[in-house]
């Protein structure tokens, strides 16, 4: 693979935060230039207004997670946290299913991978976390474009 192949998993809650905090801040706008110069419509706007920007700067704050796969190795990065593997160490991968998806790999035996937590706990995990809109089938194609196969097609052979 002479170039990196690179997946980026949609997180629902960021979309959600930023419109909605936009949409509160011009109606916070409109409630505030419309009022007709009364004091509580100008109160309400202010405070519409700060609840959407409060929340659309959280929006802007969280991080998607990012699945990066180059000719040397496979990466994870989800804001602070970066999993480098070297590409040869991977064996083939499984998707978890549940509300939040996540993404294991094992090793050429078929053993899972061992991950440092992500908020620096002492446990480790043997999954990294993506995020409940990934689609399974997208992180399929990802990982057969990366020439990852599935755990259960790697076993048998």
């Amino acid at each position: 693979m002479s170039e990196s192949v690179r997946l980026v998993c949609p997180a629902g809650r960021k979309y959600v935060e930023l419109w909605g905090g936009y949409a509160l801040v011009a109606l916070g706008a409109v409630v505030a230039v419309s009022g007709s110069g009364h004091w509580a419509s100008i109160i309400l706007g202010v405070i519409l207004i700060l609840g959407g920007a409060t929340a659309a700067f959280d929006g802007h704050r969280i991080k998607a997670p990012i699945l990066e796969v180059s000719e040397d190795e496979f990466r994870y990065e989800r804001g602070s946290y970066v999993v480098r593997v070297p590409f040869n160490e991977i064996g083939s991968y499984y998707v978890l299913p549940g509300r939040i998806r996540s993404l294991g790999l094992c090793d050429h035996t078929g053993r899972p991978k061992r991950f440092p937590s992500l908020k620096s706990r002492r446990t480790s995990r043997t999954y990294l976390p993506l995020t409940g809109m990934t689609n399974p089938a997208k992180v399929e194609s990802f990982m057969a474009v990366a020439g990852i196969p599935p755990r259960k097609r790697s076993l048998t052979a």
